[in-house]
Parts: C-alpha cells; structure tokens; sequence
C-alpha cells in the first residue's frame, strides 16, 4: 500500500487490519467532572452527539443501533469509541466491566476512551493494561489537551495543567498494550500561529501514536458563544486552515495516526465558522494542496527528537 501524504485513520486500519474499519460513539451515562467547575467554554455535547446514540440505553443496545445507523454495512469492524463526557471518571468498578463486555464482541478491534489527563490515574491505567493484555485487542487512550498554553488552558477553563497531561502520557506510555494520543484545538482566543505551532512541536516531540486536531468552532449557547457575539476573537477562514494544516502537518511524525484534522459539528448547533463545504471535499482540497506543496506528514521532523522523545516544553519526557 502506497503511502500517502497524510497518515489518516482509515489508511492506519487498512494498513494494520487489512480492512476498513469504523468507531461507534458510547455513552456510559456520565457527566463530565469539569461541568461542577463551570465547564469548558466551548463544550456542548449535543453537538457532537450521533442522533441514534442514547444515554439512557445500555452498551450492548448501543452497540446494535451504532453497527445498523453508523456502520451501515461499510464496516465489518469497529471501534468502541467513549467520546461522550470523561469516560474514565466512571468509577473504576463499573467501567471495566463495561469495556471488558465491549470486547468481547468479535466484530470489535478495541477502545479508543477519550478522557481528561487529570482524570486517569495510575491504578485504572494498569488494570485497563491487564484487560487489554487478556482480550488481545488494542487501546487508544486520547487525552484532552487542546493547548500547551497556560493562558488558554485558563481562557477555556479546563481546569488543568499541562503537567496533568505530561503526568497522563507517562502513565499511559508505561504499558506497551496501551496507545495514547491527544486533543488538540487550533483557533483558541488569544492565541498566536506562533503559539499554535509550540503546541504541536510540544506534542510532536512525545512518541504519541494518534493526534485529533480541530479547529475551533463556535457552538450556540455556550460561554465561547457570548465571547463571538462580542466580537473578541476571529475564527479561522477555509483558506486560513488549510494554510495552517500546511504548516503543521510537516512537524507531526510520519507515524502519527492523525483521527481527525477539523472539527464537525451539528448544523443546528454550530454558530460559525460555516464553510459550506463536505468532509470529503474538505479532504480533498487538503490533498491538493499538500500535492501542489510537496508536503508530507512528518516532513520537517527533526529525527533525532523523534527517536529520543524530545518535547520542548518538557524534555525529560521521553
């Protein structure tokens, strides 16, 4: 399989399993920690929430109606994908057993828990390990970091440190069975190109195996909401993201499975910015681009930050 520009999720599956494969969203029916401190500024989860995934169902029941109404067909195998809140603030006793009945299902190639680096401690990281170990699946834990920047952790109220996420990445990194990736967002108020291009270099410089990286998106009725209307801040335009992708895509390691490069909200939900334009088209405008650029992912990595481990912002994690 030829390698292409960009190491995209769906070329990670084919070139691991053989096949493509899909990722239904689950919900453990919690609410994310962070909501009692006010919440992050942006969050809404009704925006991001499938239509057929609900709360109130069991795991299984959400299963079946993810495979009829996400799947559909084009996907033999999945992910079970806890994007929903902060997965592991669930108490450890409930949650595994959870994710172990997950498992089991054969159609299931593992986990991908989206969670908070300053909720997963030590002893969950090592009995989520253990259950990996016994159902020879794989794991993906991706932590929310969205800024390396002090001033935007604080502006978006995550309530958070960049040292939670160092500390969560070095936990996760001790057990070969568990992958761990982050969450990065790109348009934060406040915040530089410069800026943005430090988080990435920080992050790229951490032997993560996946990046989610979103452009910031105003959704109705929330904080981030008021701020727009008060005209505090300027999001990114098409052509000024994809400028930026440019940029940054080059720094991301070669073999970093990059799950997401914007940010796809509900329609009804999303104030701005619209760019009227598809997922799929959006992705091939990114191809273009990159083709007419002779830019690949990974392409102005410094090779011996890689192999060491080397960030910026902390480097003796490696």
């Amino acid at each position: 399989m030829k390698a292409p520009r960009v190491r995209s999720f769906s070329y990670h599956c084919r070139q691991k399993y053989g096949v493509a494969v899909g990722k239904i969203p689950l919900d453990v029916g919690i609410t994310c920690p962070n909501r009692l401190r006010g919440g992050c500024i942006y969050c809404r989860p009704a925006s991001f929430t499938p239509s057929c995934l609900r709360s109130e169902d069991d795991i299984p029941t959400q299963i079946e109606r993810g495979k009829q109404h996400l799947l559909k067909g084009r996907f033999r195998y999945y992910f079970g994908y806890f994007q929903q809140e902060t997965v592991t603030a669930l108490a450890q006793k409930k949650l595994l057993p959870l994710l172990a009945d997950v498992l089991e299902d054969p159609s299931c190639l593992g986990l991908v828990l989206s969670t908070r680096p300053d909720h997963l401690p030590e002893e969950l990281v090592e009995s989520l390990a253990l259950l990996i170990e016994q159902s020879k699946k794989d794991c993906l834990i991706e932590l929310g970091l969205q800024s390396v920047h002090a001033k935007s952790l604080e502006l978006l109220n995550r309530n958070h440190s960049l040292d939670d996420f160092f500390g969560a990445v070095d936990r996760v990194k001790r057990y070969d069975r568990l992958q761990v990736g982050a969450h990065l967002i790109f348009g934060i108020p406040g915040e530089s190109r410069a800026e943005m291009v430090q988080t990435v270099e920080c992050v790229a410089g951490l032997h993560l195996d996946a990046l989610k990286l979103h452009h910031l998106q105003v959704i109705k009725d929330t904080v981030l909401h008021t701020m727009y209307l008060q005209n505090r801040f300027a999001l990114f335009s098409l052509q000024e993201y994809m400028d930026f992708l440019l940029q940054i895509i080059p720094l991301i390691p070669a073999n970093v499975t990059l799950h997401r490069l914007w940010s796809t909200s509900h329609p009804s939900l999303l104030v701005a910015p619209k760019w009227h334009v598809l997922v799929g088209e959006l992705s091939r405008i990114l191809q273009r681009r990159l083709e007419e650029n002779g830019v690949y992912q990974g392409c102005k990595v410094n090779n011996e930050q890689v192999a060491t481990g080397y960030s910026p912002l902390n480097p003796n994690l490696g």
